[in-house]
C-alpha cells in the first residue's frame, strides 16, 4: 500500500491549489477541468477516481472554498461506475441525495415502483423524502430501495419552493446549511425516475460520498492548522509568542495528531476503493474522524482568542464547514456504532 501520489495526482493537486488560491470559484473550477476529473474520457472528462476525487476535495478543504465540487465528483463517479454510457454523456454535473430524515446514510427508505405507463424502457417513480442535499440542481441521483436512480429537471435546474422546477412530483424545501452554501430537502411523490443501478449501485455511491466526505474534512482541518500555527508564531502576549508557551505548542500538537490520523484514514480508504478491495472499516474511521475534527477546531478557534469569535475572520469558515461536513455522516457517535458493527 504506497499512499505516494504519482505524476497525475501531484499534477493535480497542483493545479487545484493553483485555481483556488487565485479565490477559485466554481467557474474557475471548471475552466481548468476539476470539476470534470471523474467523468469518463468518452464523455469529456478526465476518466480518474476515487483518489483523484480525494486529491481535489482536499485542496477545497484546504481553503474552505464554498464550492460544489464535492456534490459534483461523487455524483459523476458514482454514474460513470454504475451508469449507462448514455447517462455518463448527459450526467457531467449533478448532486447527490443519500440521507433520510432520522435514519442512517446507510439505510434509505425512499421507494422506487415502476411506472404503470413506463413503455419498454421500465421507467421508475420515487416516494419519499431526502435531506441535506447539498447544491440541488439539473440532475440528482436518488438512493432508493430498488437502487440508485437519476431524477432529471428539463428546466435546467431545480427551484427551492413550491415545486421541483420542471419535475412533476417533487418539491425542493431549501434548508441551512452552517456554511451558507444551498442545501435542501427532497420530497418526492410518485416522481419520475431513471435507474442508474441496483443496490450495489447504492452502497458503491455511499462509499464514494463518505470517502469524499472525509477528503474535504481532512483538508478543512490542514487549512484551519496552517492558520491558527501562523497566527500564535506572530500573536504575542506577555512579551513572548504565544508559539513559545508550552501550553499552547501541546494543544497545536493534538490538532496536529488529529489531522494526521484523519489523513491516513482518508488515503487508506480511497486507496482501497480505487483499487476494488473493501473499504467499509477504513471508510468508517475516517467518518469518526471527521467527528473528532470539529474538536481539533474548537482547539484553533480557542487559540485565537477573541479573534476565534468573529465570523468575518477565515477561521469561521473551516469551522463552519469542518461542522457541515460532521452532520452530513451523523456525527462521531454515530460512526462508532458503525465501526463496532463492522468489527
Amino acid at each position: 500500500m504506497d499512499f505516494n501520489l504519482d505524476e497525475t495526482q501531484q499534477d493535480l493537486k497542483k493545479l487545484a491549489a493553483e485555481v483556488l488560491a487565485r479565490e477559485g470559484d466554481e467557474d474557475r473550477l471548471w475552466q481548468a477541468g476539476l470539476m470534470g476529473v471523474c467523468v469518463p474520457e468518452a464523455a469529456g472528462g478526465a476518466g480518474l477516481g476515487p483518489v483523484e476525487m480525494a486529491v481535489v476535495l482536499r485542496e477545497v478543504g484546504a481553503r474552505a472554498a464554498p464550492v460544489p465540487a464535492l456534490a459534483t465528483l461523487v455524483s459523476t463517479l458514482a454514474v460513470a461506475q454504475y451508469g449507462t454510457p448514455d447517462q455518463q454523456h448527459r450526467v457531467t454535473r449533478a448532486t447527490v441525495a443519500l440521507r433520510e430524515p432520522g435514519r442512517a446514510l446507510t439505510d434509505p427508505p425512499v421507494t422506487a415502483a415502476r411506472r404503470a405507463s413506463g413503455g419498454g424502457d421500465g421507467g421508475w417513480e420515487l416516494t419519499g423524502r431526502k435531506v441535506s442535499v447539498s447544491h440541488p440542481g439539473a440532475a440528482m441521483l436518488v438512493a432508493a430501495d430498488e437502487g440508485l436512480f437519476l431524477v432529471e429537471d428539463p428546466s435546467g435546474g431545480a427551484q427551492t419552493g413550491a415545486s421541483g422546477g420542471g419535475v412533476r412530483g417533487m418539491e425542493v424545501i431549501p434548508e441551512f446549511a452552517s456554511t451558507g452554501e444551498p442545501a435542501a430537502t427532497l420530497v418526492l411523490d410518485r416522481t419520475p425516475a431513471e435507474r442508474v443501478g441496483g443496490p450495489e449501485a447504492v452502497d458503491g455511491t455511499r462509499r464514494l460520498f463518505m470517502a469524499a466526505v472525509a477528503a474535504q474534512a481532512a483538508g478543512v482541518l490542514a487549512g484551519a492548522l496552517e492558520l491558527t500555527t501562523s497566527y500564535v508564531r506572530t500573536r504575542r502576549q506577555f512579551g513572548r509568542a504565544l508559539a513559545e508557551f508550552q501550553a499552547v505548542t501541546m494543544q497545536i500538537a493534538d490538532v496536529y495528531i488529529a489531522g494526521r490520523a484523519l489523513d491516513v484514514a482518508v488515503w487508506s480508504a480511497a486507496w482501497r476503493l480505487g483499487e476494488g478491495l473493501p473499504a467499509d472499516q477504513d471508510l468508517a474511521l475516517a467518518a469518526y474522524h471527521v467527528g473528532e475534527a470539529v474538536k481539533a477546531l474548537h482547539t484553533c478557534q480557542h487559540l485565537h482568542g477573541g479573534l476565534g469569535l468573529d465570523v468575518t475572520y477565515p477561521l469561521h469558515r473551516y469551522f463552519a464547514q469542518a461542522k457541515h461536513l460532521s452532520h452530513l455522516l451523523g456525527g462521531a457517535d454515530a460512526q462508532l456504532d458503525l465501526i463496532g458493527a463492522l468489527v
